[in-house]
């Protein structure tokens, strides 16, 4: 179940080109807001998807019957590349509970790495919507952990995931993982992961080029 936005040309498609663009990226605020826009755009197109109610809408003139959401969805992020997506989707779905997680690469000196996760906060999940936000699936290992950890003591009724780019390869690793049931969302989706487990031809290190860079653990 996989929903690829930039498969028709859209608005979204630039931002995504703005995203790439090594002669845009030196613009922090321009590259959070496109990353933002991606989110606004992936809740716009999840809400259609979504279970609806009709509610009496009192208006200055009469009473009208207006669909609405039957229930909010809970918006999880990955600290702290999924904060400016997070907050993309928050902007639309803006009365939504939400969910944050810290989970990064603990990189070891033969090269290779393992995911770490080191807090979680989030409301009663059970029955409930959880949209996860992270602006790259790479290896999709850090999803993969992500959600199992959460799923180790809570039972989301659904699970989405949201992310501005994907490669091929995290894509089939989610779905090996954790099945071709959850929806991935996708602004834009790339062949090939480098020897550092970089999507190519990728932007680079998200958080980094919204927050600038960090102390390597």
């Amino acid at each position: 179940m996989v929903h690829h936005l930039s498969k028709e040309h859209s608005l979204l498609s630039n931002w995504i080109a703005e995203l790439r663009d090594v002669n845009v990226q030196n613009d922090r605020l321009r590259f959070r807001r496109n990353i933002e826009r991606i989110g606004e755009v992936i809740a716009y197109e999840m809400s259609k998807k979504m279970a609806h109610q009709i509610v009496p809408t009192t208006t200055p003139l009469g009473v009208h019957q207006s669909k609405m959401l039957k229930e909010q969805p809970v918006l999880g992020t990955i600290l702290r590349a999924g904060l400016p997506l997070h907050q993309g989707m928050l902007n639309y779905f803006d009365k939504a509970d939400n969910a944050f997680i810290s989970a990064y690469r603990k990189h070891h000196d033969d090269g290779s790495f393992e995911i770490s996760i080191e807090y979680l906060s989030c409301p009663d999940l059970n029955n409930r919507i959880l949209i996860i936000a992270d602006p790259m699936l790479a290896t999709g290992a850090s999803l993969v952990e992500t959600i199992q950890a959460i799923t180790k003591t809570q039972k989301p009724k659904e699970i989405h995931i949201a992310v501005a780019i994907a490669s091929k390869q995290g894509i089939e690793l989610v779905e090996k993982a954790l099945g071709k049931d959850i929806p991935i969302w996708c602004g834009d989706i790339d062949d090939v992961l480098n020897d550092k487990s970089y999507i190519v031809p990728g932007l680079g290190d998200a958080g980094d080029l919204a927050y600038g860079t960090k102390m390597q653990h």
